[in-house]
């Protein structure tokens, strides 16, 4: 039976194609049920590498049926065929994703940039209390309802924490993500704190927010690790960005993870209240252009979006359907003093890999 039928036979008239990868698709669908369109996740399990099937889609199930927020994309029905398809039905993003937002309407005013955040920052918020954390936050991944409100999404890398008898949570060794999103002890290898690794990446998407380009160029890795391991965070001053805004974004993007803010720390800080809450802090803020080293001229153009060879290039990258590269922003950095051939070998291993969004050391 194809998949046209099955879905019929629950109750689901298919429409588009959203995506497509080598084992799995994403189609469009009205619920004669729910009366308006989702998007159906489609896996062929014949298809898909063993160790997706063994460790990360029975993750990816287990959280999408416990989830359950406002800013969290919702899961209305999870069903497998006996031919080993499997099908998840999802809320749609019917204004596309977050990235395709900013590459067609360019840097989001601090005000708006706010609101959404808030919404970003609540769900993973509602993630990390429940020991979920999601590991692969980027732009593609937040998808925009009717609203223009946010959605997270796409939860193939997530994991509940493990905690060793005392408690104490066990370090990750999966290596996952996308490398321009990824922190710099994921990019070096090193078994990291998952909660951590969320924060670094939710720093890169509030720049993308409100500056329309990326904070670092991860054409070359190397010299990305270089600049983000001296803290260096470059604001283009034609934004006109608040030291409060600047402020959390680079303590987001902070490479001590012993520093790095937490989730509460920023939903508590000042730039996250409304004009009419904010009261003076104690807080340091980082003193305009304090805080960051000039990367020289970043380009407010974008780059366009790539095309994996041999594959059609989907309508929304709005659900993982393979590890493989993302469409980004671009960052144009001045030139670095380069690293040695012989120094951090292992980075460049560890970062090509990344970003194809494949997995390296995958014992977690």
């Amino acid at each position: 039976m194809d998949d046209a039928a099955v879905l019929k036979k629950r109750g689901y008239i298919m429409g588009g194609n959203l995506g497509e990868g080598s084992y799995a698709k994403v189609k469009s669908a009205y619920s004669d049920r729910l009366k308006f369109d989702v998007a159906v996740k489609i896996i062929d399990r014949k298809k898909a590498p063993r160790d997706f099937l063994e460790r990360f889609l029975p993750r990816e199930i287990e959280i999408l049926a416990k989830v359950n927020h406002c800013s969290v994309v919702k899961t209305y029905e999870i069903f497998e065929t006996s031919d080993g398809k499997v099908y998840i039905v999802m809320e749609l993003g019917t204004k596309g994703d977050l990235l395709e937002f900013i590459k067609s309407k360019g840097a989001i005013s601090e005000e708006l940039a706010r609101k959404m955040f808030r919404q970003l920052s609540s769900a993973i918020k509602y993630c990390h209390d429940l020991d979920i954390v999601h590991r692969d936050l980027k732009c593609e991944n937040l998808l925009l309802d009717k609203d223009f409100s946010i959605k997270l999404s796409d939860f193939g890398f997530s994991r509940r924490l493990t905690r060793d008898e005392n408690g104490k949570v066990i370090l990750s060794k999966t290596f996952c993500g996308s490398a321009a999103y990824a922190a710099p002890e994921v990019l070096q290898g090193i078994p990291y704190q998952p909660k951590i690794y969320d924060i670094w990446s939710l720093g890169v998407i509030l720049y993308i927010m409100v500056c329309g380009s990326m904070p670092y160029d991860d054409s070359n890795i190397r010299k990305m690790l270089k600049i983000q391991k001296e803290h260096r965070v470059h604001f283009p001053k034609s934004k006109n960005l608040t030291v409060e805004c600047k402020d959390l974004i680079y303590r987001m993007l902070q490479p001590d993870v012993a520093r790095r803010l937490t989730i509460d720390e920023i939903l508590n800080h000042i730039w996250m209240q409304t004009a009419k809450s904010r009261v003076p802090s104690a807080t340091s803020f980082v003193k305009e252009g304090e805080c960051s080293r000039n990367l020289g001229k970043v380009k407010s153009e974008h780059k366009p979006e790539i095309d994996p060879i041999g594959e059609a290039k989907p309508e929304r990258p709005d659900y993982k359907t393979e590890f493989k590269a993302v469409p980004k922003l671009e960052a144009v950095p001045e030139a670095e003093d380069a690293i040695p051939e012989e120094e951090q070998a292992e980075v460049n291993d560890l970062a090509d890999q990344m970003q194809r969004t494949e997995i390296r050391n995958s014992d977690d």
